[in-house]
């Protein structure tokens, strides 16, 4: 289990519920490989201390993803990612159509020929450094 960095640098917003924005995190990191199918995740306790929030936030959180059979705890045993393939790929097609609809949004207004838009998506794409 991976409990450094990673859960105290969450930068938190004042628009959407915390419990939400936790479960947003979690699914961000299991779409880029952070957390990996049938990784321990942090205790519920443990998981507050680290972000410092609430414990009852993180229950919430934390039953919104068993809901979405992000993480499965079974018994008293920690709780864990999941290893269905099936979520794990819908969780990364919800974050890319996310990301695809606020960016069509946006560029929308601009009014851009779409083979203009595309080529300097790609460009941009190609170009951008990779981060970890």
């Amino acid at each position: 289990m991976n409990t450094g960095d990673e859960w105290k640098e969450v930068p938190f917003n004042s628009r959407d519920p915390v419990y939400l924005q936790v479960v947003r995190h979690f699914k961000e990191r299991i779409a880029t490989g952070r957390l990996s199918a049938g990784q321990v995740v942090p205790s519920r306790r443990e998981l507050g201390a680290l972000m410092k929030i609430n414990p009852n936030t993180v229950q919430k959180a934390y039953k919104e993803m068993e809901e979405q059979r992000l993480i499965m705890t079974e018994g008293n045993s920690p709780s864990k990612v999941t290893s269905d393939a099936e979520v794990l790929s819908r969780i990364r097609a919800e974050l890319l159509g996310e990301a695809v609809q606020a960016f069509v949004a946006s560029v929308r207004k601009i009014d851009v020929p779409i083979d203009e838009l595309l080529q300097l998506v790609k460009r941009k794409y190609e170009e951008a450094p990779e981060h970890d």
